[in-house]
């Protein structure tokens, strides 16, 4: 396996999970008689650009299908981010009626509606039929396709330039990231900026956030990597910001590398210095972290073993991909995990995939009363913990997969 951005062999393992099913092929209950396919989910570094990534074996066009479950606008903390961001943004950069918008993985038009909301024509690329038809309905033009330097040089020839490009963990998701990234260079008005946000690899091997990984996420990305792999396209990040989302993120600003607005900020070589002083361009970084992810196996499992014998329900929330590695990698199985409830109608009455749990809407919570909940997106578990407060009338408690603790 060579690297996707730069070419190089790879020699060095990060993190072996084993084998999973694509973390959001749910299955029907007629799937229940029939068997799976699991994959390797295994982790390399280039020791080279430095780019953490998982090997292809199931193409982005089976996983982004109109099967494809995952709606962003179920997430009341994801929408409140996206309109910040709009709302912020947009009178910063002049935006009006005269320009565009363009988000790539635009989802279910989760952000784009806010775009739309101030009179700025917005476009939405989205491989996935399911929530494009969602994003239409919003009265949101959406392209069904995947991005890349074909869509984008199509894209200028109907004169078609964005001012301001959007992409929200779209780009872990590229097996092909250079013509990704190429893409937004040819596309990309003169003058215009590029945002895109990203799970911080820093971060994730922080909190040994070792959940984040599946199938579709093709890159583990720091911001050393990113600016290489847009630098060699013509692109210039200039600036970047430490966010919250998914356990930290990154959010980079870049431009065309002639703009004279791309002017590298003290923000960007403060994030820089962070790296390299954490040795993220040494081999010796990627060294040791199976060894954290086999002690987080070991307590979630001797919590729930430990329920189990004192007969104790334990439920989940969340039907998120996270949770489904980390019940993968786990082997829990629905002796283990009741059910998990989740907000999105897409799911309910579907099965985990790989641990076969069934996903129920969030009413079987009240119906079952669970002694514990685990909350499977932690990301936003302020947000679960404050919509089923209700659990407290029968004592029920929380269960945090992030920290691996009992919460009050």
């Amino acid at each position: 396996m060579n690297c996707r951005l730069c070419n190089t062999e790879l020699n060095q393992v990060f993190l072996d999970l084993g084998a999973a099913p694509p973390s959001n092929s749910f299955l029907h209950p007629a799937d229940l008689a029939g068997p799976e396919v699991f994959y390797p989910l295994k982790l390399h570094v280039c020791n080279e650009c430095w780019l953490v990534q998982v090997e292809e074996f199931k193409r982005s066009s089976e996983i982004f299908s109109s099967e494809y479950v995952y709606f962003s606008s179920y997430s009341s903390t994801w929408l409140a981010h996206a309109k910040s961001y709009v709302e912020r943004t947009t009178p910063r950069l002049g935006l009006d009626a005269r320009s565009l918008v363009m988000e790539i993985a635009s989802n279910d038009g989760y952000l784009l509606q806010y775009v739309r909301e101030k009179g700025i024509p917005a476009l939405g690329v989205e491989p996935s039929g399911s929530t494009a038809k969602v994003a239409r309905a919003k009265g949101i033009e959406t392209i069904e396709d995947f991005f890349g330097a074909r869509l984008a040089a199509s894209l200028v020839e109907q004169g078609r330039r964005p001012d301001l490009i959007v992409g929200n963990n779209v780009l872990a998701h590229v097996p092909d990231i250079n013509d990704f990234v190429s893409g937004l260079g040819i596309v990309l008005a003169p003058g215009g900026l590029v945002n895109m946000e990203f799970p911080h690899l820093y971060r994730l091997v922080q909190a040994c956030q070792f959940d984040t990984v599946y199938h579709e996420h093709f890159s583990y990305l720091s911001l050393t990597t990113v600016r290489r792999l847009f630098a060699q396209h013509g692109l210039c990040v200039f600036d970047v910001e430490e966010l919250p989302t998914h356990g930290g993120s990154l959010r980079i600003h870049a431009r065309r590398k002639e703009d004279p607005l791309a002017k590298h900020t003290a923000e960007l070589e403060r994030v820089l210095q962070v790296e390299t002083a954490a040795g993220m361009t040494a081999p010796d970084y990627y060294q040791g972290f199976q060894d954290r992810v086999e002690a987080v196996k070991a307590r979630l499992l001797g919590f729930l073993s430990e329920q189990r014998l004192a007969g104790k329900l334990v439920a989940g929330y969340g039907a998120a991909a996270k949770g489904n590695t980390l019940l993968n990698f786990c082997g829990v199985r629905p002796g283990q995990v009741a059910f998990v409830c989740d907000a999105s109608p897409h799911k309910q009455g579907l099965f985990m995939p790989g641990s076969r749990i069934p996903v129920l809407p969030e009413s079987a919570i009240r119906q079952h009363r669970p002694d514990f909940v685990l909350i499977l997106p932690w990301n936003i578990k302020s947000e679960i913990m404050a919509q089923l407060s209700y659990m407290r009338e029968w004592g029920g408690r929380f269960f945090s997969t992030d920290t691996m603790t009992i919460e009050p």
